[in-house]
């Protein structure tokens, strides 16, 4: 008798974000370039991936190959990059990695900077549209303090026309 499978399958989290790529073995090798990722299992048909899994840092992220013949887009083909998602990753070191990811082929969304939420924060596009956030905690604020930081920050912002 099997034994009794687990709900959540070992190493994932109730929430794993799920990418449609362009070329997803090229996405593959950037993603363990720029981000450490680990391949626990790639499925193929013919030449596409039609399923990967990666560990990057304790969490899972899912990825296949584009298949327009079943309404599976990624965002160099619906337009993007400007989709709605952003993946948040935080991690030990936010500058390393942050300058790891452009130098395997990211481009600089947000510059990376200490934001007044108390995280050193930045934003890459990836060469396959999706947006990435990274950041590393340095400072615990209270609501009070984080909202005294938004405050000031936004006020020093130039005003639109």
């Amino acid at each position: 008798m099997a034994d009794k499978a687990k709900p959540i399958p070992e190493g994932f989290h109730t929430l794993t974000p799920h990418l449609t790529v362009r070329d997803a073995a090229k996405a593959i090798d950037f993603y363990k370039q720029a981000f450490g990722a680990e391949v626990r299992g790639v499925s193929y048909e013919g030449k596409k991936v039609i399923h990967a899994a990666l560990k990057i840092g304790d969490s899972m992220l899912m990825l296949n190959d584009e298949f327009p013949e079943f309404g599976t887009l990624s965002p160099s083909s619906s337009g993007g990059p400007g989709t709605g998602v952003v993946l948040h990753i935080y991690v030990e070191d936010v500058d390393s990695v942050f300058n790891r990811a452009v130098s395997a082929g990211a481009t600089v969304k947000m510059p990376l900077m200490d934001q007044f939420w108390g995280d050193r924060y930045g934003q890459v596009v990836d060469p396959f549209g999706h947006r990435w956030s990274l950041a590393t905690h340095v400072r615990d604020l209270s609501q009070e303090e984080m909202r005294t930081a938004q405050e000031n920050a936004f006020s020093q912002m130039p005003k639109s026309a």
